[in-house]
């Protein structure tokens, strides 16, 4: 779909984690990932508010921490097929694109960790076209903490530079980039977080989109709203679709993408759910 079709929208979710709730509670976010009922409820509850839109979204995608058990933990697999469970109900013309998190891979991802998320969920890094628009999914653990892989870290250095300049070839409408790890919560400038990535490597990032034309970035891992812009890049973070870290609810982001611009609106899942989308982004969806 390298042609611009006109306006079309898709839904962001993070953060399903299922395991936090009850981690979170119990004040045990190692070990105390037993239960994780309420996520399962909560990710049902996102399923049918998205298959109930109308028109359909072009896709879901989910920034990253699918669950909440690290890589080898006792609960990691049970957590990935309940999960696995929920999604596929999700309408057959909706497409899941799935992005990789911390507790995916891991805070110091290795070959085996992230060859093992590739198996259940799909490439850690790759790009597709909607409609004259260009997506890329980045593995931001990578830029995170890739110590145990420099490797891998340089080979999606490679690989983004690549992707990058045959979007300038194919006079893409935008550049729209996912990934787990934001790369500021507020400003450009902030310290290190660990909800950000650190200002040597973001500074890097944020200049290298910024030039090749990048209108936004969506991230999760904060389990809150927030984000800022840099030169025109928007920052965009979501809340969770699972444990809230602050006073956002549990809800996804629709975001719509017209000719000029990117539009996009935090909705709680009841919200989504029992009223759609907004009338005046349904009207500018009707504008072809």
């Amino acid at each position: 779909e390298y042609q611009w079709k006109g306006p079309f929208y898709f839904i962001q979710g993070a953060d399903p984690q299922f395991g936090l709730m009850k981690a979170w509670t119990h004040g045990d976010t190692n070990n105390g990932d037993d239960e994780w009922e309420e996520e399962i409820k909560l990710a049902e509850q996102a399923v049918q508010a998205i298959n109930k839109l109308n028109p359909k979204p072009k896709f879901f995608v989910l920034c990253g921490d699918l669950v909440h058990g690290m890589p080898g933990t006792r609960w990691k697999k049970s957590q990935e097929q309940d999960l696995k469970d929920v999604l596929k109900n999700t309408d057959q013309d909706i497409p899941l694109v799935f992005v990789s998190g911390n507790h995916d891979i891991g805070n110091t991802p290795t070959r085996e960790t992230i060859d093992d998320y590739c198996k259940n969920w799909g490439d850690d890094y790759f790009s597709f076209w909607v409609g004259g628009v260009f997506f890329l999914v980045l593995n931001s653990q990578l830029y995170f903490d890739s110590s145990k892989c420099p490797e891998l870290r340089q080979a999606q250095d490679a690989w983004l530079d690549e992707q990058l300049a045959l979007a300038a070839n194919q006079k893409c409408r935008h550049i729209i980039v996912f990934q787990h790890i934001p790369l500021f919560l507020s400003r450009p400038d902030e310290d290190d977080d660990y909800f950000n990535l650190s200002k040597s490597v973001r500074q890097e990032i944020m200049e290298k989109f910024h030039k090749a034309g990048v209108r936004a970035v969506f991230a999760g891992h904060y389990h809150r709203n927030a984000g800022g812009s840099y030169k025109g890049l928007e920052m965009v973070v979501s809340s969770a679709i699972g444990c809230q870290l602050g006073q956002d609810t549990h809800g996804l982001r629709v975001v719509l993408v017209t000719e000029e611009q990117v539009v996009h609106r935090y909705y709680s899942l009841t919200e989504l759910g029992s009223h759609g989308l907004d009338k005046d982004l349904l009207d500018m969806l009707a504008k072809q």
